[in-house]
Formats: C-alpha cells, structure tokens, sequence
C-alpha cells in the first residue's frame, strides 16, 4: 500500500523558510547593533579627547593665573574655552547622544527580531509536532487496513477450503 502524502506539506515549507529568514534577519540586526556599539565607543572617545583638552586648557589658564599675567592673556584664554572648546565638548555631546540613540534603536531592532525569529520558530515546531501526529495516525490507518485485508484474505481462503470436498 502506498504511503500517503502529508496534506501540509507546502505551508510546512513556506514556515520554514520564514524561520529561515527571520534568522537571518535576526543576525543582521546583531550585525548592525555591533557597528552602532563600536560607532558608540567612537564617539565616546572623540568626546573624552575634547573634554581632556577642556580640561588641560583651563589648567593651563589657572597655571597662567597663579603665575601672573596681563589681563589680556586671561581674557583671551577664558574666550577660548568658553567659545572654541565648550561649543566642541557641546558638539561632541550631541553626537555621543545621537549614537546613544541609534544604538537604542538598534537593540530594540534586535529584540524585536529575535521575538520574531521566536514565534517563527514555534509555528514550525507546531508543524512539526502536528506531521508526527499525522504520520502516527497514517500508520495506525495502514495498519488497520492490512489488517482487515488479511482477515478477507484468510476468510475467502478458509471459504474455498470448506467448499472444496
């Protein structure tokens, strides 16, 4: 007796291979938080540079004025700080933040993918589960069958014997 055919076995494969690509969309989002993160760190440390160089600039101010000098020089080293190095350390700020954001966005991408990638997995787990349902079930028909057809066999065999003197 030939076996039968599973009945879902398209929509299986359709599952399957969206599990497929939500694993693999699930990687390029890792892919994409890993370069933010590293873009992350980029910033941070561009943004510590600016702040170190704050920092160095108002010791030396300070240096200046412990040491004595003209009004002039200290008006000028305060406008340099205030003006070219704050408005720096803002800029750099700004864009710690931006990629702060974009890393955020990023992780959230990813979890999202991955939740994705969850329920994808599920559903081909439940077809799964269902074919070995099904294929138990088929069995158990087949079986049935042979079964009863043995007994016909045996009964028609045991007919022909009686008939026969």
């Amino acid at each position: 007796m030939k076996k039968p055919k599973y009945p879902l076995e398209q929509v299986a494969l359709i599952k399957q291979k969206r599990l497929e690509e939500a694993e693999k969309l699930l990687k390029e989002r890792k892919e994409l938080l890993t370069r933010e993160e590293e873009n992350l760190k980029t910033s941070i440390a561009k943004r510590d540079k600016v702040l170190e160089h704050k920092k160095e600039k108002i010791r030396k101010h300070l240096e200046e004025l412990e040491g004595g000098t003209t009004s002039d020089k200290i008006q000028l080293a305060e406008r340099y700080i205030k003006k070219v190095v704050d408005e720096d350390l803002k800029r750099e700020e700004k864009k710690v933040k931006d990629q702060q954001d974009l890393v955020n966005r990023a992780k959230k991408a990813v979890e999202e993918a991955r939740e994705n990638r969850l329920k994808k997995n599920q559903e081909v787990e439940k077809m799964r589960l269902h074919r070995d349902e099904w294929e138990k079930e088929q069995a158990l028909i087949m079986m049935q069958q042979e079964n009863l057809e043995m007994d016909e066999l045996g009964s028609s065999m045991f007919s022909r014997k009686r008939k026969e003197p």
